[in-house]
């Protein structure tokens, strides 16, 4: 063998060995750590949170990026003292390599913290607490579905502008409850309205009649509400029940009436809500997102399902930017930074913080569903206050 050969056999397995942590990578599965409400009153929500992400991985082959999925399971249980512990066994015992969750503000708020303390990729497919893409905003933290602020700043705007002047809120008392009714005032108030009173009870609580009493007693014009899950379907019915819904209509973000209508059946005929997703959106990704989730799970999908569906897309978008090797983060989140995502609920970005610019719809309760009626504001986004990143 001559010096040539021997210069050119070197550089072979020179760069043989340099490529290859990149291609075992690739070849390794990806960990993706699913921690969701797989019991309890938000256990609809996860689980279809989790099929609409698994829908996109079937559609990509079972991959993404090239990388073939090892799902690890935590069951959150909606719980906030749990979430520390329960994000921890993802992290620490199964080694994950993206953790998707939560349904929970309060829960979401823990994960936060322990993913900008171990810098963990963290996408967030529900849990809208205002701070997470705020003052706790991280470049390895990202949400594919909404802030508490977007969709019911939306709902004052909207019952504002149909010429209400009073009204009450009720809500549950925590991160979700707190945040929900505070946008909702912010919108309703530039429109001119007043919030006379600001109601709420303890999470998961459902015994509404002394505050649904103290609601008649004030005598408002429409009524805006925060729940969702089973304590959505309890209040609606209960809220029907008194016949406040003709002197005072209900508004409320769409989380009161989706994944929730069958149960909720009669009582939430015609009932307003505002979210960036409704039922029969006049686009032909969500057509045929519906088909295929149907045909998949013999089940109609919902907000939480598009929400699930688009945070497997997003990571999607960061994969394809390194070739699927997730161990060049930086490169990996520039890329999920600058994806736009062909959504079910009608293409969106991503804010500066990591929150999607989006349009918020105006939905009506038509029979079992959530119909679009129009726009009620375009392309919002969230103001992310105290985000420095």
């Amino acid at each position: 063998m001559n010096r040539r050969h021997t210069l050119t056999l070197a550089a072979a397995l020179c760069a043989a060995i340099a490529a290859w942590p990149a291609a075992a990578q690739q070849q390794q599965k990806l960990k993706i750590g699913l921690m969701l409400p797989f019991t309890g009153t938000f256990a609809a929500l996860g689980n279809a949170i989790e099929n609409g992400f698994k829908l996109y991985v079937q559609e990509s082959g079972g991959k993404i990026g090239g990388r073939e999925i090892e799902y690890f399971r935590v069951d959150d249980e909606s719980d906030p003292s749990k979430a520390t512990d329960n994000i921890g066994k993802l992290i620490n015992r199964d080694k994950v390599d993206v953790v998707v969750g939560t349904v929970h503000s309060g829960v979401v708020m823990a994960m936060a913290k322990a993913a900008r303390d171990t810098n963990t990729l963290l996408i967030i497919p529900n849990a809208g607490a205002n701070a997470v893409t705020g003052a706790m905003c991280a470049p390895n933290i990202f949400r594919t579905s909404f802030s508490n602020w977007q969709p019911s700043y939306a709902a004052g705007v909207v019952a504002a502008e149909r010429g209400h002047k009073k009204a009450v809120s009720i809500t549950w008392k925590y991160a979700a409850g707190d945040e929900a009714a505070a946008a909702f005032k912010e919108g309703f108030t530039k429109g001119g309205g007043t919030i006379v009173k600001e109601l709420n009870l303890p999470f998961p609580g459902v015994e509404f009649q002394a505050l649904l009493t103290e609601i008649a007693s004030l005598k408002p014009d429409a009524t805006f509400a925060f729940f969702a899950g089973g304590g959505a379907v309890k209040f609606v019915k209960d809220y029907a029940a008194t016949g406040l819904m003709k002197s005072a209509p209900l508004y409320g973000p769409g989380f009161l009436t989706d994944g929730t209508l069958e149960a909720q059946g009669e009582s939430a005929q015609g009932l307003l809500t505002t979210l960036h997703y409704a039922d029969d959106l006049p686009n032909a990704k969500d057509k045929t997102f519906r088909l295929s989730y149907a045909k998949a799970y013999k089940l109609q999908p919902d907000v939480y399902a598009a929400q699930g569906y688009d945070a497997a897309q997003l990571l999607a978008a960061g994969l394809s930017g390194v070739k699927g090797d997730s161990s060049k983060r930086a490169e990996m989140i520039k890329a999920m930074e600058a994806a736009k995502i062909d959504s079910p609920r009608g293409a969106f970005a991503l804010s500066k913080s990591h929150n999607p610019v989006q349009d918020i719809y105006l939905r009506k309760v038509e029979g079992g569903a959530n119909k679009y009626q129009k726009v009620a504001v375009k392309g919002l986004a969230d103001p992310a206050t105290g985000c420095k990143m």
